[in-house]
């Protein structure tokens, strides 16, 4: 037995058309209706948009993908695979990189059977970061076919917020320069990828240097990250440094005392102070030790005038050898080294001429004093390096020159500053008299020896410098 029932339209209680046929239109639903099935009911026939329905809850291990689902992969745990549904015309499936790690742990796409991806009945791997992919069955020829393919990755990206020192900007980078105590405090860490961590140059203050024929103070410690921004002498770089949010006091090393003294009074020049950023620490330079006449204050000590770069070796009399020393970089040793060892002094027994040594810089090691001619030159400060962590190239970190004590000659002998803010020796060609340069501020420069004892005093080493960069854009 059947039954027919004819209209037009089926109306509400309140008079609205819920279904409605107008020319073989047929309208389920009155403006503002929701449609519904019932639980357990299914449609067909209506077809799909091209469109997938999104698996919220992401994959973490190999899974069997239905036609007309998009699901969420994490492998963030390690590679597996999604298997495809039989092909039919017009199934598909969306993948989509959770957790931005396919590029590490890829995703391998399975097609089902002899079923083909773009023509061949092999697996695909998904390998890039933050990729989204839409696969299509067209036909037995082709098989699945990719139609969409994402690889912008669009995330949130946070990159550092921090305040400290003087701030500058140099294309998406923020630099923060220290010349003086502060702090660097890190408002908020980036959680992008690399964007958590900072580069840094820490330099200590350079070393004083002793008068009367003075050795070099050696530069400060000098210690750099990131490739990019080493000179050719420091091109083993470390890694940028991971900050956290937090405050992180910063520590600008003043630059050593130079002497002055009389005939006979010997002093040893003082050390720089060292500069500090979070875990690194960079030496101060070594100051030089005081001429020996008689002796040295420390003619046996070969640590005094150790540093982030050595002192250049005093002159002594004759019997005061000591002086004559090398004083060694890179104390205490870090890898790459901090600096470099200054030069060995040279002492013209029955001669009036004391011949100092450079002190070491960040680049190169302090000269030696010419040997065994007269008139003689001492021996320049080590070179410094260059890198542009501030969007510039600046050398720093030059050793200072010897001084020299040479009578009567027609050129004064001393030793240059190395590049790199190192000061030039000072030095006694008589009647002429000249005392030894300071380092240059905020380099790290070792101060120039003195020449004569009671009027050519030694320099005071260059006060050192802290910068840090990041991406902050």
């Amino acid at each position: 037995m059947t039954s027919t029932i004819k209209v037009n339209n089926v109306q509400n209680q309140c008079g609205q058309n819920i279904i409605n046929e107008n020319s073989n239109t047929i309208t389920i639903g009155a403006s503002g209706d929701t449609i519904a099935l019932a639980s357990g009911a299914s449609q067909t026939g209506f077809g799909r948009t091209g469109t997938v329905d999104w698996d919220t809850t992401p994959k973490t291990a190999t899974f069997s993908a239905v036609s007309g689902n998009g699901y969420f992969c994490n492998t963030s745990g390690g590679a597996f695979t999604v298997n495809l549904p039989a092909g039919s015309a017009g199934a598909i499936v969306s993948l989509a990189d959770y957790a931005a790690t396919w590029q590490t742990n890829n995703l391998t796409v399975s097609p089902n059977g002899s079923d083909k991806m773009g023509g061949l009945n092999a697996d695909v791997t998904l390998n890039t970061e933050g990729q989204s992919v839409t696969f299509v069955f067209v036909d037995s020829t082709q098989g699945w076919i990719n139609t969409m393919d994402s690889t912008s990755n669009v995330r949130g990206e946070a990159f550092i917020v921090a305040t400290g020192g003087t701030i500058t900007t140099c294309g998406d980078y923020k630099i923060h320069t220290f010349t003086s105590p502060g702090t660097f405090t890190v408002c908020s860490a980036g959680n992008a990828a690399g964007s958590n961590s900072v580069d840094y140059l820490v330099i200590a203050g350079g070393g004083g240097a002793a008068a009367y024929a003075g050795g070099g103070g050696g530069a400060g410690g000098y210690r750099v990250s990131a490739t990019t921004y080493c000179g050719p002498s420091l091109a083993n770089c470390v890694s940028a440094l991971p900050v956290t949010a937090q405050g992180y006091p910063i520590t600008v090393g003043g630059g050593g005392a130079a002497t002055t003294l009389p005939q006979g009074t010997p002093a040893d020049a003082s050390g720089g102070n060292n500069s500090t950023f979070s875990t690194i620490t960079s030496q101060g330079g070594g100051g030089s030790v005081g001429h020996g006449d008689p002796a040295p204050t420390s003619p046996t000590d070969t640590s005094f005038g150790a540093g982030g770069s050595g002192s250049g070796g005093s002159a002594g009399n004759p019997g005061a050898c000591g002086t004559y020393i090398a004083r060694s970089g890179n104390t205490p040793p870090v890898s790459p080294p901090q600096g470099n060892d200054g030069g060995t002094a040279w002492n013209s027994p029955g001669s009036p001429a004391f011949i100092a040594a450079g002190g070491g810089g960040a680049g190169a090691a302090g000269v030696p004093g010419e040997t065994p001619s007269f008139p003689t030159t001492s021996g320049n400060g080590g070179a410094g390096d260059t890198n542009s962590i501030n969007g510039t190239p600046t050398v720093r970190g030059g050793g200072g020159g010897g001084g020299a004590y040479g009578l009567p000659t027609t050129r004064p002998g001393q030793g240059a500053g190395g590049a790199g803010g190192g000061g030039n020796g000072g030095y006694y060609a008589f009647p002429t008299v000249a005392g030894g340069d300071a380092g240059t501020a905020n380099t790290g420069g070792g101060g120039g020896g003195g020449g004569r004892c009671t009027d050519s005093n030694g320099g005071a080493g260059g006060s050192g410098i802290v910068i840090i960069r990041y991406k902050y854009q």
